[in-house]
């Protein structure tokens, strides 16, 4: 406990700013979702959540999964923390990639075990597919968090790779973090139900976790609410380890109410691409040192320093995310990706603060 350092993020401060620095929805959730939290009624504050259907409508967004394969979460990091809680022992291996999602790294120290975390490939972040292939053969991990896209670097891994990767790894638990999937068209669901054609997807592959979060796209990442997709022995594994009222009231009901308007949810991932795009072509036409892969963010390294850059846009309302240190990526800043009109509010801030000519309006 002594050598454990705390996973920490600047959220203090951040309402009435343009938030571009965690990759959440940057317009909220759908009307629908505001309207069923406020018909909840008052006594329904004093009464413990009840889950009844949840598992079910999550099942039916995606297809032939049972509820016995759904795990519900208090967000995506309570789930990593389960998962490290019921799979790492001390002296175990977590095997990862970097850069990438901060908290990995801590959820498996807890547990007092070790990472081995292979780096991303050139400047185009290429997967490190021949060095993890060697680290799941030779260092016998427990564990294997993949971010696909991987936050930060947007690096996308196709779905064949990673059911290959765990077919490979029987005695691995390789856990794919699918926050980002919406923005690539990735995930490796589809591909495990159309192998399984109609029966267990998870015969083959019991040691496959795949994660989910109604945070980045639907816009509820206040109310905090994961998934996680596995076997049945996975979920049953997990759950001894976690509380019977994680996640409140307000977070079921909301999650009831976006899984039910995915039409909304649809049209903001939809305008996003859209907007990251557009940005694209002007970092493109400015000639300003950049790298876009999956996901709803991209990474900017602007002339100025990413600090006098990050104090810049604050100073204009504008929240984004220094990777200043972070290995392979120093001097960049992390930006997500909102609307159209936001990302035309961000460029302008960012011009003016580059001194770019002509790339202000």
């Amino acid at each position: 406990m002594e050598n454990l350092q705390s996973y920490s993020a600047p959220l203090e401060g951040r309402r009435g700013l343009l938030r571009l620095d965690f990759n959440e929805n940057t317009l909220g959730p759908s009307p629908k979702v505001v309207e069923a939290i406020r018909a909840i009624p008052a006594d329904h504050y004093a009464i413990y959540p009840e889950y009844n259907g949840l598992k079910e409508a999550f099942a039916n967004s995606l297809g032939g999964l049972a509820v016995n394969q759904i795990g519900l979460f208090n967000g995506v990091d309570a789930a990593l923390h389960a998962l490290c809680q019921a799979y790492g022992q001390r002296g175990d291996c977590m095997l990862t990639t970097n850069p990438s999602f901060g908290y990995y790294k801590p959820c498996a120290e807890m547990q007092g075990m070790e990472i081995e975390a292979i780096p991303y490939e050139a400047t185009d972040f290429s997967f490190p597919l021949n060095q993890i292939k060697s680290a799941l053969a030779g260092k016998n991990p427990r564990l294997f968090f993949l971010c696909n896209p991987n936050n930060p670097t947007g690096t996308c891994l196709s779905a064949e790779t990673i059911l290959s990767l765990a077919a490979e790894a029987p005695n691995c638990l390789v856990v794919v973090d699918e926050l980002y999937e919406a923005f690539s068209g990735n995930s490796v669901v589809p591909l495990l139900l159309q192998k399984a054609q109609g029966n267990n997807p998870f015969e083959h592959y019991p040691n496959l976790v795949v994660l989910r979060s109604l945070s980045k796209t639907a816009g509820i990442a206040g109310l905090r609410m994961g998934f996680a997709i596995a076997a049945a022995a996975v979920i049953d594994r997990v759950n001894r380890v976690t509380g019977p009222y994680d996640i409140n009231s307000f977070a079921v009901t909301a999650a009831f109410a976006a899984l039910a308007d995915q039409a909304y949810t649809n049209a903001y991932v939809a305008e996003v691409l859209l907007a990251k795009a557009w940005l694209v072509q002007q970092l493109t036409a400015a000639a300003v040192r950049h790298h876009a892969g999956g996901g709803n963010y991209l990474l900017i390294w602007p002339k100025v320093g990413v600090e006098a850059m990050d104090r810049g846009l604050r100073q204009r309302h504008i929240l984004c995310r220094s990777m200043a240190g972070k290995a392979l990526i120093d001097g960049s800043l992390r930006v997500s990706i909102g609307t159209r009109e936001q990302m035309q509010l961000f460029w302008r801030a960012f011009a003016a603060i580059e001194g770019l000519q002509g790339s202000t309006t």
